[in-house]
Parts: C-alpha cells; sequence; structure tokens
C-alpha cells in the first residue's frame, strides 16, 4: 500500500474543488497552498477556469498522470463515479472528507463498501471516509480542512475521531507543540491505525506516536504490528468508548462496534502501549517522551523552593514505581555547603522560598552529578522572590549538558508563564502541578524497562488436535453448542490439561462401577448441558465415601433435577475423584472477543469473581510472562502466595494450565468460550475439576 504517497506526495488533485470561501473545497485547497506545498496541485471544478491562482481543470480525465494523491471533497453519491474516473492516472493514495457512510445506514454502508473494493484492487490507500483529511509538516502537505497548520515536531496523532482532530489542533497550535504527520481516519475503510503504525514506525520525522481509537477491527494484526513499533518509539492511546453509553455513541459516530473494555487493556499491555485516560494525560506523556530521553533507573531527585508541594511529589513518588533517590554523602555535604543553614539538604532538596538563579543553578548541578539520581524535578512555586524566566535559564543551562531526564513543575499560571515559554522552547517539559510531572516520569521508566527486556517468545504447546476435531464434529452432528463434561474431558487430555479422573455413569450400577476403579471419596454431580452451574443447582454432592451414600447421591440428583429443571437433558452423573482438603479454588477461562480474537481471564472462585470482580485478563496467544502476569495481576493474589502459615499454591502449574488453555483457543477458533472452573490448586498440583466448553453456532 502507497502509504508514503498520503504524506509526500509529488502531484496532488483536489476534486471538487471550489471558489467560495467557507466550502470545504475551497479550505483544503488553501490549506495545501498555505503550508507551503512545493509539488504539483491540480484543482478540479467543472465550472472553473482557475482557483486561488492555480490552473482548474473541470473533467477528472483532463488531470496530467501520474497522480499520487486525491484529495475527494465532493458529496457522498459523486464519490464513487470520481474514484472510477481517477483510475487510469495510476492513484497511488486519497482522501476522501465526505460524510453519509456506515455510520448514516444501510446504503451509506454499500457505498463505503464499494469505495473500499475500488480502493483495494487498485492498491489505493484510502484515508476516510468521513474524515478531516492528513497533514504532514516536514512535507508541507496540509490535504485537510482543518483550521490552521502545526509547526514541524516528533509527535506523530491520529484519530479515528476528525472533531476531536480540529479541536486538538487548535490546542496544539496555540501550545507551540508541533507534529511530524496528523492523520484523521474517519471511517477506516481502508487505511487503519495497523496501517499508521506500521508508516509511523519508518517515519524517521517521528519520534512519538500519539492515537485516539474507538474500536480496532484487526486485532490480530494490530497486535503484531502494536509489538513491533513500541520495541522503538513509544506509542500512546486514549481510547473512546469505554463506558456503555460511550460505548453506544462511538458506534453511531463511525458505524463501527466497540470492543471489550478488558481485550483493549490486555492489548495495551500486552503490545507495550502506553494508555492514556484523558487527552491532557496523552499530551502530557507525549511532551516528556518528545522532549527528554529515557531514565535510566526509578531514582527521583526533587528540587524546590516550596515545601508543601514538594511533600505532594514526594508521596506522588512513591505510589508510583519511582523512589526518591537516596543522595549521595557527597551530594549532600556539597547541597550543605552551598545551600544556607535553614535549607532542606535531603530529597527532596528545599532552596527556600527566597531561592535566586545562582542557588537553583547550584542545587541542580550538583545533583545531577550524583550517580544515584537517575532524573531530575525542578519544583518551582510563585513567591515574592521569585523570577521565573532567570529560574528557567538555570534548568536550562543545566539541563543541556546532561543525559538524565530534567522535569519542571512551575505551578502558577500568568506570573510563571515566561518561565514555561523558555522551558518550552528548550525542550524541558513544564507541568502545572507535581502529580502530572511525577506520572510522566513513571510511564517513561516503565517503557525504558520493558523496551530493555528480550522480545517475548509466545509459549507454545503442541496438542492431539486430530481428537478435538473428533469432539467437535460429534457434538455438532447432535446440535450442540455447549460440549458435554464427559466429551470436554477428551479434549482436556488432548492437550494435557491436568482433569480430575471421571467418567459418566448413566445408572447407579455404572457410578457404584467408576468409584470402585477410582476409588473414594468420589464427587458426584449431574450431567447435563443445560446447567452449567451445578452447585447453584443442587446437583452436586461432594465427600462421598461408601457405595451406599453414592447411590443415595445419585438418585438424588437425577430425581431432584427432573422436578426443578424438566427443560434438562439428564445423561446421568459424573463421578469424579474428590480432591484433597485445603485446595484453592480458583478459575481459568476465555471468551473470544469480537475484534482481538480470545481474551483469557483468571480469579479466584466464589465471592472474588462473582462479587468483588477481581479478574485478570490478557489476550492469547501467549508468552510466558504474560501467563505470570495473568495470574498475578488479581488483587488476591497474595491468598495464592500462601498467608498465615498456610503453604503457596502451585503458580507454575496454574501457568501450564493458562498456557495450555490458551494453545487450545488459538487452534480452535470454533470454541467459543471455555472456563475450567474451579481448578483446584495446593502447593503440590493443579487439577481441572469442572469444564464448560462452548461452540460458535453453525
Amino acid at each position: 500500500m502507497h502509504l508514503d504517497a498520503l504524506f509526500s506526495p509529488k502531484t496532488v488533485a483536489v476534486v471538487g474543488a471550489s471558489r467560495t470561501s467557507g466550502k470545504i473545497g475551497h479550505t483544503i485547497l488553501k490549506n495545501m497552498i498555505e503550508a507551503g506545498y512545493e509539488g504539483e496541485l491540480f484543482p478540479v471544478n467543472p465550472k472553473a477556469d482557475s482557483i486561488l491562482g492555480l490552473k482548474s481543470y473541470k473533467d477528472i480525465s483532463l488531470l496530467p498522470s501520474p497522480l499520487d494523491l486525491a484529495v475527494l471533497a465532493v458529496p457522498r453519491d459523486a464519490v464513487v463515479p470520481s474514484l472510477k474516473a481517477l483510475l487510469p492516472h495510476r492513484l497511488r493514495a486519497a482522501v476522501i472528507v465526505s460524510a453519509g457512510y456506515r455510520e448514516s445506514g444501510k446504503e451509506g454502508w454499500k457505498i463505503e463498501g464499494e469505495v473500499a473494493r475500488i480502493c483495494r484492487d487498485n492498491d489505493i490507500a484510502l484515508i476516510g471516509p468521513n474524515c478531516l483529511g492528513v497533514l504532514s509538516t516536514a512535507d508541507k502537505v496540509n490535504a485537510s480542512f482543518a483550521p490552521g497548520f502545526p509547526g514541524k515536531g516528533n509527535i506523530a496523532f491520529f484519530s479515528q475521531s476528525g472533531a476531536l482532530c480540529s479541536a486538538i489542533l487548535d490546542w496544539a497550535i496555540g501550545e507551540s507543540i508541533g507534529f511530524s504527520k496528523f492523520v484523521s481516519l474517519g471511517n477506516k475503510a481502508v487505511v487503519d491505525e495497523t496501517h499508521m503504525l506500521y508508516a509511523l514506525a519508518q517515519d524517521p520525522e517521528t519520534k512519538v506516536v500519539l492515537g485516539y481509537v474507538e474500536n480496532v477491527e484487526h486485532g490480530e494484526a494490530f497486535l503484531r504490528m502494536a509489538r513491533k513499533i513500541t520495541r522503538e518509539k513509544p506509542v500512546i492511546m486514549l481510547k473512546g468508548g469505554v463506558t456503555a453509553a460511550g460505548a453506544k455513541a462511538a458506534s453511531s459516530h463511525t458505524g463501527s462496534m466497540v470492543g471489550s473494555e478488558h481485550a483493549y487493556e490486555a492489548a495495551f499491555s500486552q503490545t507495550g502501549i502506553l494508555r492514556a485516560h484523558t487527552v491532557s494525560e496523552m499530551f502530557d506523556l507525549a511532551q516528556a517522551f518528545s522532549m527528554q530521553p529515557l531514565p535510566q533507573g526509578p531514582r527521583l531527585a526533587i528540587v524546590t523552593n516550596a515545601g508543601g508541594p514538594a511533600i505532594l511529589a514526594a508521596d506522588a513518588a512513591e505510589k508510583s514505581l519511582l523512589t526518591m533517590a537516596p543522595l549521595s554523602a557527597a551530594t549532600v555535604e556539597t547541597l550543605k555547603a552551598d545551600l544556607p543553614a535553614t535549607a532542606g539538604i535531603y530529597n527532596p532538596v528545599d532552596i527556600l522560598a527566597d531561592a535566586d538563579k545562582t542557588r537553583l543553578l547550584s542545587a541542580v548541578t550538583v545533583l545531577l552529578n550524583d550517580p544515584l539520581v537517575d532524573s531530575l524535578m525542578v519544583l518551582i512555586a510563585p513567591t515574592a522572590f521569585t523570577d521565573p524566566e532567570k529560574m528557567a535559564q538555570a534548568v536550562v543551562e543545566v539541563a543541556s549538558k546532561t543525559l538524565k531526564p530534567v522535569m519542571c513543575c512551575f505551578m502558577g499560571k500568568t506570573r510563571m508563564e515566561p518561565g514555561v515559554k523558555l522551558l518550552k522552547q528548550a525542550n524541558i517539559p513544564c507541568y502545572a502541578f507535581p502529580e502530572q510531572a511525577v506520572h510522566s516520569l513513571e510511564a517513561m521508566y516503565r517503557y525504558g524497562v520493558r523496551k530493555s527486556r528480550p522480545s517475548p517468545v509466545m509459549a507454545s504447546v503442541e496438542g492431539r488436535k486430530d481428537v478435538v476435531r473428533r469432539v467437535i464434529k460429534e457434538a455438532r452432528a447432535q446440535g450442540m453448542t455447549e460440549i458435554p463434561e464427559q466429551m470436554a474431558q477428551e479434549i482436556l487430555k488432548a492437550y494435557d490439561l491436568p482433569a480430575a479422573r471421571a467418567a459418566l455413569a448413566r445408572t447407579s450400577d455404572e457410578a457404584l462401577a467408576v468409584a470402585a476403579k477410582i476409588g473414594y471419596p468420589v464427587v458426584c454431580k449431574v450431567a447435563s448441558p443445560q446447567i452449567a452451574h451445578k452447585a447453584d443447582a443442587g446437583a452436586v454432592a461432594v465427600g462421598v465415601t461408601t457405595p451406599e451414600e453414592l447411590r443415595s447421591a445419585f438418585l438424588e440428583i437425577t430425581g431432584h433435577v427432573k422436578i426443578t429443571r424438566p427443560d434438562a437433558h439428564v445423561s446421568g452423573c459424573m463421578i469424579q475423584e474428590q480432591a484433597p482438603d485445603n485446595m484453592k479454588e480458583v478459575v481459568i477461562g476465555f471468551r473470544r472477543d469480537d475484534h482481538f480474537g480470545p481474551l483469557l481471564r483468571f480469579g479466584l472462585s466464589g465471592i472474588y469473581v462473582d462479587v468483588l470482580g477481581d479478574i485478570s485478563y490478557r489476550l492469547a496467544p501467549v508468552s510466558i510472562h504474560d501467563a505470570r502476569q495473568l495470574i498475578r495481576g488479581i488483587d488476591s493474589y497474595m491468598l495464592l502466595k500462601g498467608v498465615r502459615g498456610e503453604p503457596p499454591a502451585n503458580i507454575e502449574a496454574l501457568e501450564d494450565i493458562v498456557i495450555r488453555l490458551s494453545q487450545l483457543a488459538m487452534d480452535f477458533p470454533e470454541i467459543f468460550e471455555a472456563e475450567l472452573g474451579p481448578v483446584l490448586v495446593n502447593n503440590e498440583r493443579a487439577v481441572v475439576a469442572d469444564t464448560r466448553l462452548m461452540l460458535l453456532p453453525q
């Protein structure tokens, strides 16, 4: 796909260019001219000889060839004919700004499909429809109807929302934030966020990638590309539609379904994408990553002229992955000699309210030279003695000589503005409040740690696929969407998942025979695909120790179910080995997300999952690290580690189950949902006590 033609085209046609100021076709042409575009620009208007001083073409057929980029500013119903007319010109890329496609209903969906087909069949990189357009500052391209053109920078931004693009662009211009690329993706009929990641990964002008997404339609491709680019460049994303109301709004906005919030959280975490939860946070992080080097460790030093704000900064640091740097003895002695007797010479270093440029310069220099300091925050509050511009000059002077990241927090607004402006001109991030600076530094540290690790290798196991195919085929033949437990047992064994020994008994006599083979004590539970939660249905007997108890339990369970659940088909009872006492119960399962595929979940059984919602999520396939993090990701993890003298659970056995279940999910997309629960675990082993496997309808 010719993504380069979107950002650095040599020839651009504006189809639907207008002579009337205020119309989109006029604005796009004007924006291209005012951006200083140096290539050939061709307006197309059937009623004009020239527009804005450029020769206008009355028909697409009259345009010169080849064309790198065409911007279509024509009504929806004229788009398909225009695209077809552009094909003889060997068009490489297109931007369609008009709305009224899949977000508007069936007819719009049909037209968008035709537009996408034409572009894909002819290898045209299409942005839109229903978008603002594309900007590339290095190439002086403003193929959009955006109100303004930003300065050149190293931040790239793409968004599904054109209105958000417009607002952010206007704000960024006001804040003097530059961009390398700025893209409104719109409906993503062809080019989507995965293509953007690919293009921006290779863009030498881009250091940091920002994105706003409402949905990701090709999840697996997105995950692969995200894993690749985050090894090279930080990617910061804001996800819209995280609530029911937001998801509904997003669906009507772009005509796309919004996926599971848990799936997106897992996708970002596993690929190394840094997630922002607000626009403000996204640009806080963008400033830090675009302006400063990564910290080489977690140790933060703070120098301030205000004690209260420094305490807040220290609190924020301790709540994060950062630590307050323990200053070396040499640093403490130097600070003691250089600063007033009442100054605070330990971290945070308080140079007092009457500090001037010289005092700040001395303290900052000493701290940055300390080998125990990995990063520095300069926190200045307005006092009667503070000259913000001179304080900023001190920071700039020292920061230019170090490879350690330096962040500033100049609290206040009107009085501090000259200093803030000077810092930003010198590529030193400056925040209004200390928590923002700490959060940004923490994100940089977290990203640096991940980047320094070897690329994760997806865990892989071999299963007996022929066995699973046969079981699924048998279940399908019987019209089942849930695989009965006795058949599910075969699937578990095919992937060496540690299922408790069990067998189906259709009569009480068969139950006694099975128990004699397994050995007492046993569990007796109803075998019915209609009864998922057997204990809730009163259809389980545990700790059965004699043949008499077993016969009684079998008859009581089957009789009870016939009365209380006449809709359920009962095959008999599963007779299963009784697990040892004092085993903890966990639930491991997956459900297929519409966009990303199998979403694995893990939690402690009972109230931890059902009431507290203490569940961890990861997307399949998983690496060994992912499996480990899935289990360690629950708040109640310490209960598995052992408390009050209890031995720890066999975490490695649980990790192995996660990896094998992940492989099963990847190998058999026909299995829509699986739940292994409870899985019983002690310090020796883990065993699957119950299984539910749901198939996708045919």
